[in-house]
Parts: structure tokens; sequence; C-alpha cells
């Protein structure tokens, strides 16, 4: 099942302290994240009202991809349970009115489909599915497409660059074939196509220690070469930073590149882009049940600061929408140029 490549098979060997250490040695160098929100009278920085819960239903994936904060793999055994699930669904009401289900593969949770059922019958206007689309195609996930289809999930799908060489070369040998097969599918389901109501976007991120180009160019490129080239139709293109976490920050050690891309991100911080940030309206639910500010900070193990409301059996609109996010030289690759977010650029 799984796409793994020599090139891509990269496994993390840092802790969570070490990662927060190395974040924490640029400062002095760069400013502090905490100064530059001091700067523009945000610190502490706090939420807006929640209204999106993500939720990590597992750490496995069919892929090993470069960029990985998640650092995901075929070999994770971290997988929500049917018990967390439940309690996540106990949890949703109120101002909550998006549920965002990513991974890992999420599809690969054998509790995904009840999950997603369940789900349905809350009082929510959307729920995501963060697919990387190779699962669609592998053995035993096939229906899965039209799965998503009957339940009405909007999908929001990886796919790094339109050009066969560039996406295979971040994500793995024959993952932009896969990827093609597994659009063709979801549009002739109706997905990604105007007036089915079945919203299908993809995901560019930067192959390297660089910013995102221009979200909305971006997108009309993706359009033309896809429409053109594979007859493949999609609604939105969101632009992701790369975050200096996990797998990518391996990568930018290992290339002796890391204080030059913190810097590039420093100096790009956007006030527009922190007002925006998305911890302000999500709350970031880890495969254990666990609460965070967003999923990068689930990454680093950097929990929320009240400890009242630690896992999502204790969750409290209340006090979730009236704590201090928690924040470390990460979160500038939220506020660079046009921001990023898990929906895209944020100006």
């Amino acid at each position: 099942m799984s796409i793994v490549t020599e090139e891509t098979k990269i496994e993390f060997s840092k802790d969570t302290d070490d990662q927060i250490a190395i974040l924490k040695s640029t400062i002095g160098k760069i400013p502090s994240f905490e100064e530059k929100l001091n700067e523009i009278g945000m610190y502490p920085l706090k939420p807006f009202m929640t209204e999106i819960m993500q939720i990590n239903v597992g750490y496995m994936c069919n892929q090993t991809c470069k960029h990985c904060h998640v650092d995901a793999s075929p070999w994770r055994k971290e997988i929500m349970t049917k018990e967390t699930m439940q309690q996540c669904i106990d949890a949703i009401g109120g101002t909550i009115k998006t549920v965002d289900l990513t991974g890992g593969a999420p599809e690969m949770n054998p509790d995904f489909k009840w999950f997603v059922k369940e789900l349905r019958k809350k009082n929510v206007n959307e729920i995501i599915v963060r697919s990387n689309l190779t699962i669609l195609q592998e053995p035993g996930f096939e229906d899965y497409a039209e799965f998503f289809r009957q339940n009405n999930i909007t999908v929001i799908a990886s796919l790094p660059c339109y050009t066969r060489r560039n996406t295979d070369k971040q994500r793995g040998g024959g993952v932009f074939l896969k990827s093609i097969q597994s659009l063709k599918k979801l549009n002739a389901l109706g997905y990604g196509i105007e007036g089915s109501g079945l919203m299908l976007h993809l995901v560019y991120n930067p192959g390297g220690a660089s910013l995102p180009g221009n979200q909305n160019e971006l997108e009309q490129d993706y359009k033309e070469v896809l429409a053109e080239d594979y007859n493949i139709f999609f609604n939105k293109l969101f632009t992701i930073t790369n975050i200096p976490v996990n797998r990518f920050l391996e990568y930018l050690l290992a290339v002796n590149r890391y204080e030059d891309y913190m810097s590039l991100l420093a100096n790009a911080f956007n006030p527009s882009a922190a007002m925006g940030v998305m911890c302000r309206n999500t709350i970031s639910v880890g495969w254990d049940g666990v609460l965070y500010d967003c999923d990068f900070n689930q990454m680093l193990n950097m929990e929320l600061s009240d400890t009242s409301v630690r896992h999502i059996k204790d969750f409290d609109i209340e006090k979730i929408n009236n704590r201090e996010i928690v924040i470390n030289q990460h979160c500038f690759g939220c506020t660079a140029g046009e921001g990023s977010s898990c929906q895209g650029a944020i100006v």
C-alpha cells in the first residue's frame, strides 16, 4: 500500500523538546514571535469565536512526503479510537460549524466511515476530509470517493504541483499519476463541477525553503494546466507555507537552510495575516483526544495554556474561547507574506 522511494523514506529523529529548542535558538538572530505581536498590540494572542474543530484521526499514511509536518508514514501506529471519536461527537455543538478531518491519511482509520456518518447527524455546516488522493486508488479504499459524495463531504486534496516531476520529487514516485486518476474519479462523481454543490479544493505547498506564490495566480495556472492536459476541474486552490516542524525542519537542517528560512519568514511578517491566523477560530484535537491551538502545536506537543481543558472529554467552549494561544517561532510560517492557514492564504 505504501508509496515510498529511497529518496522519500525519511524518519525524523529529534523529539519535540529538541525541536522547540531549535526554534527558540533563532531568538536574538531574528525577533521573537512574541515581540512581533507586541509591536502590533496583539500579544497575548487570543481567539475569536471558535468555529472549526480540526481532528487528527491518526498519523498512519500510505505516503511518506518530504515536507510532512506530521511525520506521517505507513509505519505510524497512532490511531484515534472509537471512544475518542465519540467524545469529539459529544463535544460538537454551539459555535462549532465545521469539522475538519485530517491525518496522516484520515481514510486509513478503521472507524473513519462510522465517524463521518455520526458527524453528519450533528448540526454542522461542513465536514472536510483532507485526502492525499493516492489513498483512493489503494485496495480497500476504491469506494471512498463515492462515500464522500453520499455524505456531501468537502474534499481538500494535496497536489503540490501540476507537473509530474515536481509532485513525485516531493511526494514519491508514481504519486502524480495516481493523484490524477483520483481527481478524475472525483470529477466523474460531480466534485469540482460547477453547480454540483460538491466541493473539491487543491493544496499547493512549495517544494523547498521558499514562500508560496500568489494564491490567485497559482490557482489560475493550476486550472488552466489541469483542464487542458487532463480535463480535470476543481473549485479553489489553497497555498500553504511549509512550517519548520518535524520532517521539513529536518530537511532545513540537512541542507543548512534553517536560519535562512526562519529569517525569510520573520522578514515577511504581515500584521494583516497575524490578525487572521487559523488558531483564532480553530481548535485542534490530537489522535489521543488532547487539545491544541493548531495542528502544528500538536506536532510539538505544545498543549493549551488552560490545562483544565486539556482533553476533548473536558471540552468547554467558553474556556476555549477565552484562552491565551501558545506561540513559538514556527508561528512565523502562518504570518509570512499572504499568510497561511489550512484554508490557504489569509490576505
